[in-house]
């Protein structure tokens, strides 16, 4: 050994930890002792590599009502004591199979109704995934296909309006990891917030601005929803007109997309409602129903009008009489006004009756809060499989079959028919802060596969790596909650084939 290199051994600490590779995920970090890796969720612990996440484990209350943790509350940790019917290991903190060769984190048997049953739980790296986000308003957000963008980057776009919402779509493997590093950087935040219950600033292009929050109401342009519509103009005349009756000549219930007269309408003439000479501007459906009277935004009936006289041509004089009356409303009850037609027939302003007040308070009344849904959606037919089979292609086979049954951090998920495993779930019915994220970038999205322990032998399942509720619950660094009352509990019977085939 020369004089440097003796030099060199003396000045280095002889309990030296080096740093150990993580290979939790493709961007295999080095990580230095008492540090984390890039994504936060992996740390070298004196050279052994650690989870930070704790494994979350939820539990069926007693009979007797005991308080358990609230679902929702990080802020209360597990005692310790069983003080449940029965626990399910989810795969919120389980970690993850990747690079896939090997079983997943946790196979965990259980019993059903007398059945044996396993889990098999990991936490997916999904590349391929995005949101699907419902958001509750009249107005319009931008027109379809249009950018989705946050911080300056595309993430996503706009699909289609349903009944009292506006759709969009974020996310996918093109916005993750086809286009620049920042937009999918960007693109794996955004999806990150909104599935961990954040909100998120997105702007359209030719539209609005809106925040979103999953079971908040959007902000749009800097003004929150208050209220879904109650339906299209055409519904709320359907549901309504015999409130109408009587009190007013005229109803005119203005939306962007289908705009309601009652003395047109089917409901008015049952009612025997008689005609009013109105004449509505756009293209007239089917009598009663008009559509395009204006263009889509953000004023009456998510049309881009402040003034609603503004969708009316003139009244047509062989058949309009002066003093005749005229309620002018929109889908939500938020804007409304009542004209009475003077003697050249032109539409003034009067202070709304009492008679009619109560039907426009109505219309707000049968209006749903409006409310932001996010819902995450992957493709698990991936490689993730081999953590739970040697045989992929059998676990995609089972779960069509019914007799595995799909989870996501114990919440039921939507399984897409087709090929694969696509998923879908509402991420509010998740406990929190379920999704983390490696910098492929990627999203890390709990997943649970429950079925009986036979047929999991069959599917050629790893059945050396099985082990009891017990010895996971024995594992430090838990944390138990509460499965919400809206979730069924993933291992009933009532949710598997072999229940009805097999009558066990």
């Amino acid at each position: 050994m020369d004089q440097a290199e003796q030099r060199r051994a003396q000045t280095k600490p002889a309990a030296a930890v080096e740093k150990i590779r993580c290979d939790a995920c493709p961007v295999m970090c080095y990580i230095a002792d008492g540090k984390s890796g890039a994504c936060d969720r992996y740390a070298n612990h004196a050279g052994v590599l650690v989870r930070l996440d704790p494994l979350t484990i939820i539990e069926q209350a007693k009979d007797d009502g005991h308080k358990l943790v609230p679902f929702m509350n990080r802020e209360e940790e597990w005692s310790g004591d069983l003080v449940g019917q029965s626990g399910f290991v989810t795969a919120v903190g389980a970690g993850t199979t990747y690079p896939d060769y090997k079983p997943a984190p946790f196979i965990v048997s259980s019993k059903a109704d007398d059945v044996d049953m396993v889990t098999v739980v990991t936490e997916g790296i999904f590349s391929y995934c995005g949101v699907k986000v419902k958001i509750d308003t009249d107005r319009h957000l931008g027109p379809e296909q249009a950018v989705v963008r946050a911080a300056g980057e595309a993430v996503g776009h706009v699909t289609t309006g349903e009944y009292g919402s506006q759709m969009l779509s974020l996310g996918g493997v093109n916005h993750l990891t086809g286009g620049s590093k920042k937009e999918g950087r960007i693109t794996c935040d955004t999806l990150l917030n909104l599935c961990n219950g954040k909100a998120v600033e997105l702007t359209i292009d030719e539209g609005s601005d809106v925040v979103v929050q999953a079971g908040k109401p959007p902000i749009v342009n800097g003004f929150q929803e208050e209220r879904m519509r109650v339906g299209c103009g055409s519904a709320t005349i359907g549901m309504f007109a015999q409130q109408w009756f009587g009190h007013s000549d005229e109803v005119v219930v203005v939306d962007d997309h289908i705009t309601g007269v009652l003395s047109e309408h089917q409901a008015g003439k049952v009612l025997g409602v008689e005609p009013t000479g109105i004449r509505i501007k756009g293209r007239r459906s089917t009598p009663g129903r008009y559509f395009q009277v204006a263009e889509p935004g953000a004023g009456w009936g998510g049309t881009d009008v402040d003034d609603p006289l503004a969708i009316l041509g003139d009244f047509d004089p062989k058949v309009a009489k002066a003093g005749q009356s005229l309620l002018m409303v929109s889908t939500t009850g938020e804007q409304y006004a009542y004209f009475e037609l003077d003697d050249e027939l032109k539409p003034v302003e009067k202070d709304l009756p009492a008679s009619l007040k109560v039907s426009v308070e109505r219309i707000a009344e049968n209006c749903e809060p409006a409310c932001c849904s996010v819902l995450f959606m992957g493709g698990a037919g991936g490689s993730l499989r081999a953590g739970v089979t040697e045989n992929p292609v059998r676990l995609t086979h089972s779960v069509k079959d019914t007799l595995t049954y799909v989870s996501c951090g114990g919440a039921p998920v939507y399984v897409w028919p087709g090929g694969g495993i696509t998923v879908m779930v509402d991420v509010t019915r998740m406990p929190e802060n379920s999704f983390g994220y490696v910098p492929t970038p990627a999203i890390v999205a709990p997943i649970e596969f429950t079925m009986r322990l036979d047929d999991y032998e069959q599917l050629g399942g790893y059945m050396d790596a099985v082990v009891s509720m017990e010895d996971v619950l024995a594992q430090s660094g838990s944390r138990r909650v509460q499965n919400p009352d809206d979730n069924p509990w993933p291992t009933t019977s009532k949710l598997y084939r072999w229940d009805r085939d097999r009558g066990s």
